[in-house]
């Protein structure tokens, strides 16, 4: 049963970088650092782990913006939509915007991250919080928790 009603097609503001996601999310997580409120231009970004293997660029191609280091933000050339990053060190996912895709009403951010920096009165319902990153050790535990009763497309 494909609860998870795949593939997921999405695209940038202006629609030139276009992506498919062939793969259930690990995670969806909301974080309120100062980077991702600065870029995001909100009080947090929302993103979605998806494996790597079940993530594609289907049309265009999105440059680099944000940071120019080892973790790499990408974005539409054109429109500036910050539609994904892939995490330095983290071969195995691309944190996606989901609200890339053609239906995000669905994602609720199950964990949220450097709530450190969270704005004030701002609350995203996730179920579990972290000051900054979750330890290494809490991710498996998150991951196997999130497959079980993370939100589904409706």
């Amino acid at each position: 049963m494909n609860d998870w009603k795949l593939p997921w097609d999405g695209a940038c503001r202006c629609g030139l970088v276009r992506l498919r996601i062939s793969a259930p999310p690990l995670l969806s997580m909301a974080c309120h650092c100062k980077g991702c409120q600065r870029m995001s231009a909100s009080a947090y970004s929302l993103s979605i782990a998806i494996p790597t293997p079940g993530f594609a660029v289907t049309q265009g191609e999105p440059v680099i913006g944000g940071l120019h280091g080892p973790t790499r933000h990408y974005f539409c050339g054109h429109c500036k939509s910050w539609m994904f990053t892939r995490p330095e060190g983290m071969d195995q996912f691309v944190n996606v915007r989901p609200t890339m895709l053609e239906d995000a009403s669905w994602v609720t951010p199950f964990i949220e991250t450097y709530t450190q920096a969270r704005l004030p009165l701002v609350a995203t319902g996730a179920k579990h919080s972290y000051d900054a990153f979750p330890p290494v050790e809490d991710y498996g535990t998150l991951i196997e928790e999130y497959a079980k009763v993370g939100a589904r497309p409706r």
